[in-house]
Formats: C-alpha cells, structure tokens, sequence
C-alpha cells in the first residue's frame, strides 16, 4: 500500500491529498529516509511524520484494505510517540489558549503594551 494512502487509512490525515503534500513537502519518513507519496509501505516499518509541530512515530502492524474507524486504528500501527512531544503539543494548546480568547479581535492599546514591555524585559 502506498504512504499517502496508509496515513489516511489510518487517519493521520482527513483526506489523502494531505497525507499526499505531507510527503512532497518531507514530513513524512519511512525507516529513516524521506519518502515519497508512491513509496509502498510493509508491516513492520517505522515511519515518522510531523504534524502540527509534533514528530509522531509509529509501526506498522498489518496493511488496512480501506479506511478504518477509529476504534479499531490500533490494529493496523503501534503508536511510540515519546510522551515529551505530546505533552509538548499540549501545553502550545494551553499558550494560545490562556491569553485571548478565540475571535476577540486584535489586541488593545493596553494588551500591546503589556506585549511590548514584556519582550523588552527578555533583553
């Protein structure tokens, strides 16, 4: 089965133009090296993508024959992500979060200063 269409099967990606980009731009690796979106993949390889700024890792089990649900993902890879990195992608979560709230615009006169004196006391 091809990259591009195992990350899709598997979900990584929602649809398989994503998945097909992700390799173009190297995202993708396949037992250490850069793979293409025709690259065929086999059990027991180990592939290697970023996504959303988190490097994920994971094993191929067995070959899906088309997209699975969710819940039975685990059948066909072994995710070995190091806890780090998804802890790492939770706290990037809770940053953007905690200082403006989703669609209040552009900051105010105030918020700019209080942005402003606090890059300068970093020098």
């Amino acid at each position: 089965m091809r990259i591009d269409k195992y990350l899709w099967c598997t979900r990584y990606y929602k649809t398989r133009n994503q998945a097909t980009e992700a390799c173009k731009k190297g995202h993708v690796k396949v037992n250490g090296q850069n793979a293409k979106p025709s690259r065929e993949v086999f059990p027991t390889d180990k592939i290697t993508l970023r996504k959303n700024q988190v490097d994920f890792q994971l094993t191929v089990l067995e070959i899906p024959e088309s997209r699975v649900g969710a819940k039975i993902v685990g059948l066909y890879r072994e995710d070995t992500t190091p806890a780090e990195a998804l802890q790492h992608q939770e706290v990037q979560r809770l940053a953007q979060a905690y200082y403006r709230k989703k669609g209040t615009g552009r900051p105010t006169k105030k918020d700019r200063r209080n942005i402003d004196d606090y890059l300068d006391e970093g020098d």
